[in-house]
């Protein structure tokens, strides 16, 4: 259902691992800032009902989020986006449009919500998603591709990914793609009867970081292959026992590859770090996980190497969805009023409301004062129509640099703020959403709860 307001129009495209093979999400895969820039650069410059617009990049999905210009006919603006990813990544429009997923107005929003609350992840529950659709909204706020809409439609999803975690107990056995890794990693351990419980993580992002933290507590040793020596030292402090993780840099991958039997990939390079060049035969049997999108890892030649991607992960992942069925019932319950709310508190957000509920109090506060005055008798009462004409220029002549100050920061990221302290200053929130009222929502990608 489409909103009849003149309040912006919130669109999405996604890409994700329900309607797209791992290979065509490897080719939509941003791993760079400066390409992220670049493509979103792009999209203003050939988009121009586009008002805002930020890229969320994960291993399991591709989405672009945006406020349209009123009246923007969203089928058009579908089709010149799959246009601009179809040119920019080398694919066809017509294979990506059997794959996307168009949302708009209130769908859109119940989308955002449910992704940032986990809701539509590969592995239901995980954390991970929220803190990187931090840093993608963050990213585009600072780079100046989002603004007052995108803010006002991220920091309500923080609240209600908060919400789901802390009403639903979705995320209290703390499952993710790395601790699903993990565990089936040690499964293939005990399976096998290895005798040392070592494996080699190559990287030290986020995703290889959890692999690491999963290890760990499952009495792993771990050797890390990174660029860094200086971030590993700092991520060392975090654990609790860093006496079982080493690091060498990753240039010493060959003199590594073929000495473990358990191998975990997690890096944002857009090529092979691992490749056939680099092995050599072994008498023992190795399993290696890439969690990398675009993959990291060549296809094995050798018959004794058993790869599993993320797409292949997906079965392992099951049993958690249906041990969470209920929760993700009572979540979906929280994502719907939320996605109600948020529109109940952007339409009390609007300046044009406000500037009549303010006249409306300077004319009810002059009336009842006048009919004060007459009833005591201060003033004739022949004197009543031509009191009130003085008293209407009056309130407007005094309202009249707000309302004119008002209206020129309309469309400014500060005039939520602004509204929200005029609304309790003058007592004139109406809204059920007024717990969002008076919070810097341009502070929102560092929000916590």
């Amino acid at each position: 259902m489409e909103l009849e307001t003149h309040l912006s129009k919130y669109f999405t495209l996604a890409f994700t691992h329900k309607s797209m093979s791992l290979e065509m999400r490897e080719k939509l895969a941003i791993n760079s800032n400066a390409t992220l820039k670049e493509f979103l650069q792009t999209i203003k410059n050939h988009c121009p009902n586009i008002k805002e617009c930020m890229v969320l990049s994960t291993c399991n999905r591709f989405e672009i989020y945006a406020s349209l210009k009123h009246n923007t006919n969203t089928n058009e603006q579908k089709n010149a986006l799959l246009k601009i990813l179809a040119q920019n990544k080398k694919m066809s429009v017509s294979d990506l449009e059997k794959c996307v997923l168009m949302n708009t107005d209130e769908s859109a929003v119940h989308h955002v919500f449910s992704v940032c609350s986990s809701l539509d992840s590969l592995v239901v529950g995980e954390t991970q998603i929220t803190g990187q659709m931090k840093n993608a909204y963050k990213f585009a706020f600072e780079e100046k591709f989002c603004s007052k809409d995108l803010t006002r439609l991220l920091h309500f999803a923080f609240k209600c990914a908060a919400k789901v975690r802390n009403l639903t107990g979705i995320s209290k056995q703390g499952v993710s793609i790395s601790s699903v890794a993990v565990k089936e990693a040690l499964s293939i351990f005990e399976k096998e009867k290895i005798k040392d419980k070592k494996a080699l993580v190559i990287g030290l992002g986020e995703m290889a970081q959890l692999v690491i933290k999963h290890l760990l507590n499952k009495q792993f040793e771990a050797l890390i292959l990174g660029r860094n020596a200086a971030k590993f030292e700092d991520f060392v402090k975090e654990l609790e026992e860093p006496k079982k993780v080493g690091f060498q840099n990753i240039e010493n991958l060959n003199a590594y590859i073929n000495e473990y039997e358990l191998l975990f990939c997690a890096t944002s390079s857009p090529n092979f770090i691992v490749r056939n060049s680099m092995l050599k035969e072994t008498i023992f049997r190795r399993f290696w996980f890439d969690l990398a999108v675009p993959r990291n890892i060549e296809k094995p030649v050798f018959n004794n190497i058993f790869l599993y991607s993320v797409d292949d992960l997906e079965p392992m992942v099951r049993e958690n969805v249906e041990n969470r069925q209920e929760s993700r019932t009572k979540a979906y319950e929280i994502v719907g009023l939320a996605t109600m709310e948020f529109y109940q508190w952007i339409q009390s957000l609007e300046i044009e409301p406000l500037i009549k509920d303010l006249r409306e109090l300077a004319r009810i506060s002059a009336q009842k004062e006048l009919q004060k005055a007459l009833k005591k008798r201060y003033v004739p009462k022949e004197y009543e129509s031509n009191i009130e004409k003085i008293l209407h220029n009056a309130f407007n002549t005094f309202l009249h640099h707000p309302t004119i100050a008002l209206k020129k920061n309309a469309q400014k990221e500060e005039s939520d703020v602004l509204v929200g302290a005029i609304k309790n200053l003058f007592n004139l929130d109406k809204s059920s959403a007024s717990h969002a009222q008076n919070l810097n929502l341009y502070k929102c990608e560092y929000y916590e709860e």
